[in-house]
């Protein structure tokens, strides 16, 4: 059975990266004005500077003296970072904002801000950070159960996952078809899952098999 994994939350507080002072501070004022803690910084090469996975979304300006939201972004592709990103854009930058879309970003939001949507979709992008904070947390769980499984229950999962019977798995393992059902059992108690269905879709997590088994002709 799963046992629950210790890990921190994801953190809470907002980077804002914007080089317009006037329009940095008004942001933090607006997003603390709800009880949203915020960090704010002038361009992109000091938030670079700071650790990415100390903030919950990040507000980023598209158009920047130096380095641009847009390379700023694709710093934190580069280091896998899954902070969701709000891209900041102002008149005519729409085409890059769809850029930054494609590249990965949460959202994007047109200057000047409607203050009310603008905490809506930061809001978001915290509950999409929490969502995937709690994927990742089941996926290591599921991890950590089947690498305390024994070598032939491994197997066994993978087996079941690729669509073999018992007996396929008791011919190919050689061993008998009562012994693969028992470590089958035994496997899916471990792993939590209440049938074979769900021990398929666990192993697809897992990456133990693709998510499409090629068909066989």
């Amino acid at each position: 059975m799963l046992s629950p994994t210790h890990t921190s939350p994801p953190p809470s507080v907002i980077a804002v990266v914007d080089d317009d002072d006037a329009l940095r501070e008004s942001l933090v004022w607006l997003l603390e004005s709800v009880g949203l803690t915020t960090h704010a910084f002038a361009s992109g090469d000091a938030f670079l500077a700071t650790a990415h996975n100390a903030f919950g979304a990040l507000l980023l300006d598209i158009r920047m003296p130096g380095m641009s939201g847009l390379q700023v972004q694709q710093h934190l592709v580069d280091r896998h970072a899954s902070l969701p990103i709000i891209m900041m854009t102002g008149h005519g930058d729409v085409p890059m904002a769809v850029a930054a879309l494609k590249n990965g970003a949460f959202e994007f939001i047109e200057k000047p801000f409607n203050h009310q949507q603008l905490i809506e979709v930061v809001q978001r992008a915290l509950s999409s950070a929490e969502q995937q904070h709690q994927r990742q947390q089941a996926i290591a769980q599921l991890k950590a159960c089947f690498e305390a499984l024994r070598p032939k229950e491994q197997r066994i999962v993978v087996h079941v996952a690729e669509g073999m019977t018992n007996r396929e798995i008791a011919d190919h393992m050689g061993i008998s078809a009562k012994t693969v059902e028992v470590y089958r059992l035994r496997a899916m108690k471990a792993m939590g899952a209440a049938n074979a269905a769900e021990l398929v879709r666990q192993a697809v997590a897992l990456s133990l098999v693709p998510t499409l088994l090629p068909v066989s002709t």
